[in-house]
């Protein structure tokens, strides 16, 4: 996240940029602290995998029931208060996740989880969006390079703490004030003001028609296509690529997880690297060539099955999809018509949908023939970035 020209960049935007980091990195590391220790909390429940599972679906619904109440929350406490005080709501749902006494308070906290994981992203987005575009070149990339160190580091803690035995009460809770803690500083360094005070023309209130959202309307279903085709590369990694290798490959069980190491680590890499790539070539390209690498890297590994190929293709996936839900956000925010945060609101809520429909579709469609054709839908997504990437700016938004 270095700066090409750091002595022109006034500090208070340098500030702003490390406070909103803060916040990806905490939205993350959060939930991802307790990933390793559901077991635990399963076996002091005594639940079953169909009741755990049960309790874990609460996350998306609360998601998915929250997240168009974002761009409201933002127009009246402003993107950056949203942020900060929902990571430390957020941080106390995960510690009262942990240590909830019956099935139906876990699943009550985990709904309020994902309700305030739904709209803290929408809030972060936006705000690192405004710090973008004050910067007047690409940052939101790293942003969610950052997040995906953030949960990386998150599991890892977790499955320190696991093993070190420490009590799921005490580790959550520690969790929770230390990085509630580091929210609320980062909030003292976001920029001030009202959201649009700095945005392009065509957004602000008095600006708003009927006739001016009915134009935004094919653009915003074409970006909420696009965010939905990453939901299901990003997918096919988490879900699937461990089965396929398994099912597919016949590797063990220890390299099986390769898959998703893959797709991860290349979008992970893709996004803390795709801010220069997206200043030099424009969004528009990264997103569509992104788009070639997804299909046919997934193509490579299905049509080629090998542990190599696999891998590669899963790879080649993940580097492709990095900088598609970041490009696909900040159109959603520049659409004029639409009322401050709107768009980038309804984008939200689409990727989320996104992500609650890949599973059983993709699972439907192995039940019926194999897993190697349920992932054809992985191809299907990068052909429709490819097409439909054409609806991206060329550029990101200058101020």
């Amino acid at each position: 996240m270095s700066d090409t020209l750091p002595a022109t960049v006034p500090a208070r935007l340098r500030a702003a940029r490390a406070a909103v980091a803060a916040c990806f990195f905490v939205n993350a590391v959060l939930f991802a602290n307790l990933v390793p220790r559901l077991p635990e909390v399963k076996d002091r429940l005594d639940l079953t995998n169909a009741t755990l599972g049960a309790a874990l679906a609460a996350l998306p619904l609360g998601s998915l029931v929250s997240a168009l109440a974002s761009a409201a929350l933002m127009r009246r406490f402003g993107s950056a208060r949203v942020a900060s005080w929902g990571l430390v709501v957020l941080a106390a749902a995960v510690w009262a996740a942990a240590v909830a006494p019956s099935w139906w308070l876990l699943a009550a906290a985990l709904f309020v989880a994902g309700a305030l994981d739904a709209v803290v992203d929408v809030a972060q987005n936006a705000h690192g969006l405004r710090v973008q575009r004050a910067y007047d070149r690409s940052i939101l990339n790293a942003f969610h390079g950052v997040w995906s160190i953030g949960a990386v580091a998150g599991g890892l803690l977790g499955s320190v703490a696991a093993g070190l035995r420490v009590p799921l009460a005490l580790h959550l809770g520690v969790v929770a004030v230390v990085f509630a803690g580091l929210a609320l500083v980062a909030r003292r360094r976001m920029l001030p003001g009202p959201d649009r005070d700095d945005a392009v023309p065509g957004t602000g209130p008095e600006e708003v028609s009927r006739g001016a959202v009915r134009a935004a309307l094919p653009a915003l279903a074409a970006l909420g296509v696009l965010a939905t085709a990453g939901a299901f590369v990003e997918d096919a990694g988490s879900s699937w690529s461990a089965l396929y290798l398994r099912g597919e490959i016949a590797v063990g069980a220890a390299t099986a997880g390769l898959g998703f190491v893959a797709l991860q680590g290349a979008m992970t890499v893709g996004r803390l690297t795709g801010d220069r790539v997206v200043d030099r070539f424009g969004q528009r390209r990264v997103a569509r060539a992104g788009g070639v690498l997804i299909a046919a890297g997934m193509g490579l590994a299905l049509a080629v099955p090998s542990l190599a190929t696999t891998l590669v293709g899963f790879a080649l996936a993940g580097l492709g999809v990095a900088t598609l839900v970041p490009a696909v956000y900040a159109a959603a925010d520049e659409l004029p018509g639409l009322r401050s945060g709107v768009g980038l609101t309804l984008v939200n809520w689409l990727l989320r949908i996104g992500f609650l429909l890949s599973p059983p579709l993709v699972g439907a469609i192995a039940d019926a023939t194999s897993l190697r054709v349920g992932l054809l839908t992985v191809v299907v997504a990068g052909v429709a970035t490819l097409v439909l990437g054409r609806v991206l700016p060329r550029t990101v938004s200058r101020s």
